[in-house]
């Protein structure tokens, strides 16, 4: 009997963690690497095995913002083709087709900076918090266009937080 149990025991706990959210699924809060401010709260998720991400709110800017800075701007694979510039910043999702490459690690989807409306490859790494480097759990959020590239460090976040950026 003690081993059944400890038998079913081991499966529940194997079977909780495939089903565990991964570590990128969240809140989080941009932050411009320039002057370490916050810029926007965000929310990612996964959704039919693909990572996704939408602005909740911005900070300093109304929240009803349109991303006019990408006026004229449409992607097949975007929003059906939509024009950027007539999207609201805020709800929009500019993060879309990551594949899980590992836990915590995902490639090949996209991003758009709704500010200029451009469009960069984008990988998203989860960086645990080690007491050093990584003060605490955060997102390398990381844009690219060919070989060159930039990454910007995410801030963990609660979802009142994300969504309370003004």
């Amino acid at each position: 009997m003690k081993k059944l149990i400890t038998i079913i025991a081991a499966l529940l706990l194997i079977g909780g963690l495939c089903f565990a959210a991964d570590p990128t699924e969240g809140y989080w809060i941009s932050v411009d690497e320039k002057t370490n401010q916050p810029t926007a709260g965000w929310q990612i998720w996964e959704e039919g095995g693909k990572l996704y991400g939408k602005i909740l709110s911005i900070a300093g800017k109304p929240q009803d913002e349109i991303a006019s800075g990408g006026k004229g701007k449409k992607y097949d694979n975007f929003m059906g083709g939509a024009d950027v510039g007539t999207l609201p910043s805020v709800g929009t999702t500019w993060i879309w087709d990551l594949s899980k490459e590992g836990a915590g690690k995902w490639s090949n989807g996209y991003i758009i900076d709704p500010n200029d409306g451009k469009r960069y490859k984008c990988r998203i790494t989860f960086r645990k918090a080690d007491g050093k480097k990584f003060k605490a759990d955060t997102l390398e959020m990381r844009g690219e266009v060919g070989p060159f590239g930039r990454s910007q460090f995410w801030n963990a976040a609660t979802e009142a937080e994300a969504a309370g950026l003004r």
